[in-house]
Protein backbone atom coordinates (compact mmCIF):
# COMPACT_ATOMS: atom_id res chain seq x y z
CA UNK A 1 0.00 0.00 0.00
CA UNK A 2 1.59 3.55 -1.38
CA UNK A 3 0.47 6.74 0.69
CA UNK A 4 0.59 9.52 -1.80
CA UNK A 5 -0.18 13.69 -0.79
CA UNK A 6 -1.12 15.84 -2.80
CA UNK A 7 -0.99 20.12 -1.70
CA UNK A 8 -4.01 21.93 -2.98
CA UNK A 9 -2.71 25.08 -4.40
CA UNK A 10 -3.80 28.07 -6.40
CA UNK A 11 -8.04 26.56 -5.47
CA UNK A 12 -10.23 30.26 -4.68
CA UNK A 13 -13.27 28.86 -4.90
CA UNK A 14 -13.07 25.33 -3.65
CA UNK A 15 -13.41 22.33 -5.73
CA UNK A 16 -15.12 18.68 -4.92
CA UNK A 17 -12.39 16.76 -4.05
CA UNK A 18 -13.08 13.84 -6.14
CA UNK A 19 -12.28 16.12 -9.38
CA UNK A 20 -9.09 17.30 -7.65
CA UNK A 21 -7.69 13.55 -7.25
CA UNK A 22 -8.74 12.53 -10.38
CA UNK A 23 -7.00 15.37 -11.68
CA UNK A 24 -3.81 14.70 -9.90
CA UNK A 25 -3.47 10.61 -10.19
CA UNK A 26 -5.51 10.02 -13.73
CA UNK A 27 -8.16 7.40 -11.42
CA UNK A 28 -11.55 8.28 -12.61
CA UNK A 29 -13.83 9.91 -10.27
CA UNK A 30 -15.87 6.36 -9.72
CA UNK A 31 -12.53 5.14 -8.67
CA UNK A 32 -11.63 7.67 -6.34
CA UNK A 33 -15.13 7.55 -4.79
CA UNK A 34 -14.64 3.95 -3.94
CA UNK A 35 -11.07 4.89 -2.48
CA UNK A 36 -13.24 7.71 -0.29
CA UNK A 37 -15.41 5.15 0.82
CA UNK A 38 -13.27 2.63 2.01
CA UNK A 39 -11.86 5.16 4.09
CA UNK A 40 -8.89 5.32 2.25
CA UNK A 41 -8.70 9.33 1.53
CA UNK A 42 -7.23 12.30 3.93
CA UNK A 43 -8.18 16.00 4.12
CA UNK A 44 -5.76 17.63 6.67
CA UNK A 45 -5.67 14.40 8.70
CA UNK A 46 -9.01 13.32 8.69
CA UNK A 47 -11.11 10.77 6.89
CA UNK A 48 -13.15 11.97 3.85
CA UNK A 49 -16.20 10.77 4.19
CA UNK A 50 -18.06 11.53 0.42
CA UNK A 51 -16.75 12.69 -2.89
CA UNK A 52 -18.45 16.34 -3.36
CA UNK A 53 -16.55 17.58 -0.09
CA UNK A 54 -14.71 20.76 -1.22
CA UNK A 55 -11.11 21.51 -0.69
CA UNK A 56 -9.71 24.46 -0.60
CA UNK A 57 -6.31 26.05 -1.13
CA UNK A 58 -3.32 24.97 1.22
CA UNK A 59 -5.34 22.04 2.27
CA UNK A 60 -3.33 18.47 2.74
CA UNK A 61 -4.47 15.48 1.09
CA UNK A 62 -3.62 11.89 1.70
CA UNK A 63 -4.17 8.92 -0.45
CA UNK A 64 -3.76 5.18 0.26
CA UNK A 65 -3.28 3.53 -2.64
CA UNK A 66 -3.78 0.04 -2.78
CA UNK A 67 -1.24 -2.61 -4.73
CA UNK A 68 -2.97 -3.49 -8.69
CA UNK A 69 -4.50 -6.64 -8.73
CA UNK A 70 -2.87 -9.51 -10.42
CA UNK A 71 -4.77 -9.32 -13.90
CA UNK A 72 -6.85 -12.09 -14.06
CA UNK A 73 -7.79 -12.08 -17.55
CA UNK A 74 -5.95 -13.93 -20.22
CA UNK A 75 -3.73 -12.79 -23.20
CA UNK A 76 -5.08 -14.40 -26.63
CA UNK A 77 -3.51 -13.81 -30.17
CA UNK A 78 -6.25 -11.30 -31.65
CA UNK A 79 -5.46 -9.54 -35.09
CA UNK A 80 -5.14 -6.04 -33.95
CA UNK A 81 -3.30 -3.29 -35.85
CA UNK A 82 -0.70 -1.21 -33.59
CA UNK A 83 0.28 1.36 -36.02
CA UNK A 84 2.75 2.80 -33.04
CA UNK A 85 4.45 1.91 -30.12
CA UNK A 86 7.13 2.82 -27.44
CA UNK A 87 8.17 1.58 -24.04
CA UNK A 88 5.40 4.35 -22.65
CA UNK A 89 2.57 4.16 -24.85
CA UNK A 90 0.95 2.48 -28.24
CA UNK A 91 -1.63 3.71 -30.67
CA UNK A 92 -4.26 0.71 -31.90
CA UNK A 93 -6.28 1.23 -35.83
CA UNK A 94 -8.96 -1.04 -33.92
CA UNK A 95 -11.20 -3.03 -36.03
CA UNK A 96 -14.97 -2.71 -35.77
CA UNK A 97 -17.00 -5.69 -33.81
CA UNK A 98 -13.94 -5.25 -31.27
CA UNK A 99 -15.01 -4.99 -27.52
CA UNK A 100 -12.33 -2.90 -25.96
CA UNK A 101 -12.76 -3.99 -22.46
CA UNK A 102 -14.59 -7.07 -20.86
CA UNK A 103 -17.84 -6.46 -19.64
CA UNK A 104 -20.86 -8.27 -18.40
CA UNK A 105 -19.05 -11.55 -17.08
CA UNK A 106 -17.56 -11.51 -20.40
CA UNK A 107 -13.32 -12.26 -20.03
CA UNK A 108 -12.59 -12.86 -23.69
CA UNK A 109 -12.21 -12.08 -27.24
CA UNK A 110 -11.75 -8.12 -25.92
CA UNK A 111 -8.88 -5.68 -27.26
CA UNK A 112 -7.45 -5.91 -23.54
CA UNK A 113 -7.10 -9.53 -23.66
CA UNK A 114 -5.28 -9.04 -27.34
CA UNK A 115 -2.83 -6.05 -26.00
CA UNK A 116 -2.04 -8.46 -22.89
CA UNK A 117 -0.70 -10.39 -25.38
CA UNK A 118 1.16 -8.28 -27.77
CA UNK A 119 2.62 -6.03 -25.47
CA UNK A 120 5.11 -6.17 -22.22
CA UNK A 121 3.50 -4.06 -20.14
CA UNK A 122 0.21 -1.95 -19.35
CA UNK A 123 -0.69 0.95 -16.85
CA UNK A 124 -2.73 -0.18 -14.06
CA UNK A 125 -4.54 2.78 -13.40
CA UNK A 126 -7.76 1.78 -14.48
CA UNK A 127 -7.83 -1.67 -12.72
CA UNK A 128 -7.71 -4.98 -14.28
CA UNK A 129 -10.14 -5.22 -16.30
CA UNK A 130 -8.97 -2.15 -17.99
CA UNK A 131 -5.49 -1.79 -17.96
CA UNK A 132 -3.86 0.50 -20.03
CA UNK A 133 -7.37 1.80 -21.61
CA UNK A 134 -6.83 5.51 -21.52
CA UNK A 135 -10.26 6.22 -23.46
CA UNK A 136 -12.34 3.75 -25.48
CA UNK A 137 -14.15 3.08 -28.72
CA UNK A 138 -17.76 1.62 -28.99
CA UNK A 139 -17.60 -2.04 -30.23
CA UNK A 140 -18.82 -1.23 -33.39
CA UNK A 141 -16.79 2.25 -33.94
CA UNK A 142 -13.60 1.68 -35.33
CA UNK A 143 -10.31 3.66 -35.99
CA UNK A 144 -7.49 5.35 -34.00
CA UNK A 145 -6.82 4.94 -29.88
CA UNK A 146 -4.34 5.70 -27.75
CA UNK A 147 -3.17 3.04 -24.35
CA UNK A 148 -0.83 3.72 -22.26
CA UNK A 149 1.77 1.24 -20.56
CA UNK A 150 3.07 2.98 -17.91
CA UNK A 151 0.96 4.40 -14.92
CA UNK A 152 2.87 7.95 -15.84
CA UNK A 153 1.62 7.90 -19.24
CA UNK A 154 -1.83 7.20 -18.37
CA UNK A 155 -2.05 9.83 -16.09
CA UNK A 156 -0.55 12.72 -19.03
CA UNK A 157 -3.01 11.29 -21.60
CA UNK A 158 -5.82 11.47 -19.31
CA UNK A 159 -5.17 14.90 -18.15
CA UNK A 160 -4.60 15.68 -21.80
CA UNK A 161 -8.48 14.15 -22.69
CA UNK A 162 -9.72 16.55 -19.57
CA UNK A 163 -7.85 19.37 -20.83
CA UNK A 164 -8.75 18.79 -24.98
CA UNK A 165 -5.21 19.09 -25.95
CA UNK A 166 -6.10 15.58 -27.10
CA UNK A 167 -7.54 16.04 -30.22
CA UNK A 168 -10.00 13.18 -31.76
CA UNK A 169 -12.12 12.97 -35.31
CA UNK A 170 -14.48 10.71 -36.80
CA UNK A 171 -15.95 10.30 -40.00
CA UNK A 172 -19.46 8.82 -39.87
CA UNK A 173 -21.80 8.82 -42.48
CA UNK A 174 -25.55 10.17 -41.58
CA UNK A 175 -29.08 9.88 -42.74
CA UNK A 176 -30.35 12.43 -45.09
CA UNK A 177 -28.88 15.28 -45.76
CA UNK A 178 -27.24 18.00 -43.03
CA UNK A 179 -28.34 21.31 -43.90
CA UNK A 180 -25.63 23.50 -42.68
CA UNK A 181 -21.87 22.87 -43.80
CA UNK A 182 -20.35 23.46 -39.89
CA UNK A 183 -21.80 23.66 -37.08
CA UNK A 184 -21.83 22.66 -33.09
CA UNK A 185 -23.63 20.65 -31.20
CA UNK A 186 -23.64 21.60 -27.34
CA UNK A 187 -26.47 19.44 -25.67
CA UNK A 188 -25.89 17.44 -22.57
CA UNK A 189 -26.48 14.12 -22.38
CA UNK A 190 -27.14 10.97 -19.67
CA UNK A 191 -29.11 7.64 -19.00
CA UNK A 192 -32.16 7.74 -20.86
CA UNK A 193 -34.96 8.01 -18.85
CA UNK A 194 -37.53 5.65 -20.88
CA UNK A 195 -34.47 3.00 -21.44
CA UNK A 196 -31.53 3.44 -18.80
CA UNK A 197 -29.13 0.78 -20.85
CA UNK A 198 -28.87 3.86 -23.39
CA UNK A 199 -27.69 7.18 -23.34
CA UNK A 200 -29.69 10.56 -24.44
CA UNK A 201 -29.99 14.41 -24.96
CA UNK A 202 -31.31 14.81 -21.29
CA UNK A 203 -31.42 18.38 -19.31
CA UNK A 204 -29.48 16.85 -16.44
CA UNK A 205 -26.90 15.38 -18.49
CA UNK A 206 -23.37 15.95 -18.21
CA UNK A 207 -21.51 18.84 -20.93
CA UNK A 208 -21.49 17.43 -23.99
CA UNK A 209 -20.08 19.61 -27.10
CA UNK A 210 -19.02 17.75 -30.57
CA UNK A 211 -18.39 20.13 -33.95
CA UNK A 212 -18.91 19.17 -36.72
CA UNK A 213 -18.60 19.92 -40.91
CA UNK A 214 -19.75 18.32 -44.09
CA UNK A 215 -17.70 16.80 -45.90
CA UNK A 216 -19.77 15.04 -49.10
CA UNK A 217 -23.36 15.14 -49.66
CA UNK A 218 -24.85 12.25 -51.44
CA UNK A 219 -28.81 11.95 -52.15
CA UNK A 220 -30.52 10.62 -49.18
CA UNK A 221 -26.82 10.74 -47.19
CA UNK A 222 -24.34 13.32 -46.12
CA UNK A 223 -20.82 11.88 -45.18
CA UNK A 224 -19.70 14.60 -42.39
CA UNK A 225 -16.37 15.01 -39.99
CA UNK A 226 -16.54 15.14 -36.25
CA UNK A 227 -14.67 16.78 -33.51
CA UNK A 228 -14.86 15.79 -29.63
CA UNK A 229 -14.74 18.62 -27.68
CA UNK A 230 -16.13 16.15 -24.66
CA UNK A 231 -15.75 12.54 -24.22
CA UNK A 232 -19.47 11.42 -23.29
CA UNK A 233 -20.69 7.81 -24.06
CA UNK A 234 -21.98 7.65 -27.10
CA UNK A 235 -21.76 10.98 -27.72
CA UNK A 236 -21.21 10.86 -31.66
CA UNK A 237 -23.99 8.95 -32.18
CA UNK A 238 -26.31 10.43 -29.56
CA UNK A 239 -25.85 14.02 -30.87
CA UNK A 240 -26.46 13.10 -34.38
CA UNK A 241 -29.76 11.39 -33.79
CA UNK A 242 -30.10 14.48 -31.70
CA UNK A 243 -30.01 16.36 -34.59
CA UNK A 244 -32.60 14.66 -36.85
CA UNK A 245 -29.42 12.59 -38.82
CA UNK A 246 -28.59 9.39 -37.04
CA UNK A 247 -25.62 7.46 -37.82
CA UNK A 248 -26.25 5.00 -40.64
CA UNK A 249 -26.04 1.18 -39.11
CA UNK A 250 -26.29 2.23 -35.54
CA UNK A 251 -28.74 -0.46 -34.35
CA UNK A 252 -29.09 1.81 -31.40
CA UNK A 253 -30.19 4.90 -31.90
CA UNK A 254 -30.96 4.64 -35.78
CA UNK A 255 -34.85 3.27 -35.97
CA UNK A 256 -33.39 1.80 -40.05
CA UNK A 257 -30.03 0.56 -39.68
CA UNK A 258 -29.73 -1.98 -42.16
CA UNK A 259 -30.91 0.74 -44.99
CA UNK A 260 -27.64 0.21 -46.68
CA UNK A 261 -26.73 -3.39 -45.64
CA UNK A 262 -24.13 -1.80 -43.80
CA UNK A 263 -23.55 -4.62 -41.23
CA UNK A 264 -23.04 -1.94 -38.27
CA UNK A 265 -22.39 2.13 -37.86
CA UNK A 266 -20.54 3.76 -39.93
CA UNK A 267 -18.20 5.54 -37.63
CA UNK A 268 -14.65 5.38 -37.84
CA UNK A 269 -12.08 7.90 -36.03
CA UNK A 270 -10.04 8.73 -38.66
CA UNK A 271 -7.80 10.88 -36.60
CA UNK A 272 -5.67 11.06 -33.34
CA UNK A 273 -3.05 13.70 -31.99
CA UNK A 274 -1.61 13.85 -28.61
CA UNK A 275 1.43 15.75 -26.60
CA UNK A 276 3.90 12.26 -25.87
CA UNK A 277 3.78 12.21 -22.16
CA UNK A 278 7.76 12.31 -22.10
CA UNK A 279 8.97 13.62 -24.72
CA UNK A 280 6.60 16.18 -25.36
CA UNK A 281 6.60 16.24 -29.01
CA UNK A 282 3.29 16.49 -30.48
CA UNK A 283 1.91 13.47 -32.32
CA UNK A 284 -0.57 13.04 -34.72
CA UNK A 285 -1.55 9.99 -36.62
CA UNK A 286 -4.60 9.26 -39.09
CA UNK A 287 -6.39 6.17 -40.06
CA UNK A 288 -8.31 5.58 -43.75
CA UNK A 289 -11.53 4.53 -44.10
CA UNK A 290 -11.89 0.37 -43.73
CA UNK A 291 -13.17 -1.35 -46.98
CA UNK A 292 -16.73 -1.66 -45.81
CA UNK A 293 -17.05 2.11 -45.50
CA UNK A 294 -15.79 2.89 -48.55
CA UNK A 295 -17.56 0.59 -50.43
CA UNK A 296 -20.73 2.04 -48.86
CA UNK A 297 -20.08 5.38 -50.00
CA UNK A 298 -19.18 4.29 -53.86
CA UNK A 299 -22.39 2.04 -53.90
CA UNK A 300 -24.95 5.74 -53.20
CA UNK A 301 -22.34 7.71 -55.42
Amino acid sequence: MENKTFKVDDVKKGIRIDLFLSEKTGYTRSRIGKLIEEGLVKRNGEQVSKSGQTVLSGDTIDVLILPPKEISLDPEDIPINIVYEDEYLAVIDKQRGLVVHPAGGSESGTLVNALLYKLDNLSGINGEIRPGIVHRLDKDTSGLLVVAKTDEAHISLSNQLKDRTCHRVYRALLEGKVKDDEGVIDAPIGRSRSDRKVMAVTKDGRQAITDYKVVERFSKYTLVEFSLRTGRTHQIRVHAKHISHPVVGDKTYNKNPDVLGAGGQLLHAVGLGFIHPISGERMNFTSNLPDYFSNILDKIK
